[in-house]
């Protein structure tokens, strides 16, 4: 996934240039810093630093860094992994203990709540200057003619919408998929014996794993 990610993220630059490599280099610490910033914080928290949760800090930095990894800088990506570390660490805890949802891959914690960060926070870290930051598409046009450039306070506003509207979109489209599927397949629901045995004995009659 790691090495993975740099296609999208460099290849939306659409070219191999600068803007390609300043994305793949933004991308690569991001993932990096929150990497390192989930397993000190488990460490603190539970005496040991674990894998799964060094991997999953990196998928958060990986995440986070996507909206934002065409504008910002690299000192900007250290950032944004550092939160991403810290903020989706302590979300995956908010979602499972506290919200009681099952989501065992943390995509809301992981991919939400970071892809939401990301795209708030390239509003003041992607502004040329700061940090390394390598600027936004941020002309206004007023009369036809090219305006001011968009205050950092401005952008957030228009990330914040944009937010939002992504936010409606993946509910009522996600809704209107599970409603559908359930009524073609009789339910998505199984049973506590079922998901007991496994769905692998359940469906196909066999383990997919032995453990002895």
């Amino acid at each position: 996934l790691w090495v993975g990610w740099f296609g999208f993220n460099a290849g939306s630059a659409g070219a191999a240039n600068g803007d390609a490599g300043m994305a793949m280099l933004v991308t690569h610490l991001s993932a990096a810093t929150a990497s390192l910033v989930w397993m000190f914080i488990e460490w603190k928290k539970t005496g040991k630093p674990g894998l799964v949760g060094i991997v999953t800090g990196t998928i958060a930095g990986l995440a986070t860094i996507t909206p934002a990894s065409g504008a910002v800088g690299p000192m900007g990506a250290i950032v944004i992994g550092a939160c991403a570390g810290l903020v989706c660490y302590f979300a995956c805890g908010f979602v499972k203990e506290k919200l009681g949802v099952d989501d065992s891959l943390d995509v809301a914690a992981v991919h939400g709540v970071g892809g939401i960060m990301g795209t708030l926070l390239v509003s003041y870290l992607g502004q040329t200057g700061i940090l390394g930051g390598q600027g936004i598409s941020q002309h206004r046009l007023e009369n036809g003619e090219d305006g001011q450039y968009f205050t950092w306070s401005e952008q957030l506003s228009v990330q914040a919408q944009g937010c939002l509207a992504a936010v409606a979109l993946s509910v009522v489209a996600t809704f209107v998929i599970v409603k559908l599927v359930s009524v073609l397949t009789n339910g998505i629901r199984i049973s506590e014996d079922d998901e007991t045995k496994g769905l692998d004995q359940v469906e196909h009659g066999e383990n997919g794993y032995t453990l002895n």
